[in-house]
């Protein structure tokens, strides 16, 4: 689990990475150009795109947070384990979700 814990937390800084530039660029690009976006047929798609970045960054480090704190139950030898309830967290789940805090019965539970 180390391994697929490892790789996404790759995945995910690249992610990151990818994201922060792309949000950079869309806010440098409006820079630019004066917008207002109640006459500029073209601001509305802009501010929605760059909250859609936005969106999509905050996402992946969330993401990146979830997957330090399973390192550390990972460290700590209590990865596996529903926070919930204590019982353990099926593999299968661990291998979709490798940051599960929670088998699927409290998580179902809590939506």
């Amino acid at each position: 689990m180390r391994a697929l814990l490892a790789a996404d937390r790759v995945g995910t800084l690249e992610q990151i990475s990818a994201l922060g530039r792309e949000y950079e660029g869309i806010v440098e690009a409006n820079a630019l150009v004066a917008i207002d976006d109640e006459h500029d047929p073209e601001g509305a798609s802009t501010a929605f795109e760059r909250a859609h970045v936005a969106a999509l960054l905050s996402q992946a480090r969330e993401h990146l947070n979830d997957l330090d704190r399973a390192l550390e139950r990972l460290e700590r030898g209590d990865y596996g384990r529903c926070e919930r309830c204590g019982e353990p967290i099926p593999t299968e789940r661990l291998e979709v979700r490798p940051a599960a805090e929670t088998c699927v019965r409290c998580a179902s539970a809590a939506r």
